[in-house]
């Protein structure tokens, strides 16, 4: 008696099982058939919980992107805000909370209104504000609420060019994205 194959040559996805010549060997016809309809039934079910996975994996791509795509607009409006000389509206990429964290050459400054205040304290005029240009190095999801963003800042301006580099975190609060830690230096 020789084995059944399960994998016919020309389909090596199928199982292929003669019913018939299965029968001859001493398998009953329902029995096969019950067989194949299970491993049918697997198969469908194992290619059913791979696209899941992929899925659950990759399903959030386009999300991500849309939220890559949100926090470029914040940063890109916050530089034309600062070219005009308002830093009122430069401030609007920032959480409006006493637990925004900006850190820079002072050190650790805490709060919304206090960090609004030391831009306005260094720089109150258009003359040492200048023209501030980004260079994103990476933006990075670190979760569904929150993305890690490191760059170049740099400023010309008649009191002398300045730069360096930041890393912002982003969090997604109340379905906006808000800068909530700048490093800065």
């Amino acid at each position: 008696m020789q084995p059944i194959s399960p994998h016919s040559e020309s389909d090596r996805t199928c199982i292929n099982v003669n019913l018939r010549e299965a029968a001859t060997r001493g398998f009953s016809y329902f029995f096969v058939k019950s067989i194949r309809n299970m491993i049918q039934s697997i198969r469908f079910s194992t290619i059913s919980w791979l696209i899941f996975l992929n899925l659950l994996a990759f399903g959030d791509v386009s999300a991500q992107s849309n939220a890559e795509k949100k926090i470029r607009l914040i940063l890109d409006g916050q530089t034309e805000a600062w070219n005009r000389g308002d830093l009122k509206a430069f401030m609007d990429g920032y959480w409006e909370n006493d637990s925004l964290m900006y850190i820079g050459k002072s050190g650790i400054t805490y709060g919304y209104a206090r960090t609004l205040a030391s831009y306005q304290k260094n720089y109150g005029d258009t003359a040492r504000m200048g023209k501030l240009r980004f260079d994103l190095i990476h933006v990075r999801r670190l979760s569904h609420r929150y993305f890690h963003v490191v760059g170049k800042w740099s400023l010309k301006r008649s009191a002398g060019d300045v730069g360096g580099h930041y890393t912002l975190i982003f969090k997604l609060i109340r379905r906006k994205w808000v800068i909530v830690s700048d490093h800065s230096s």
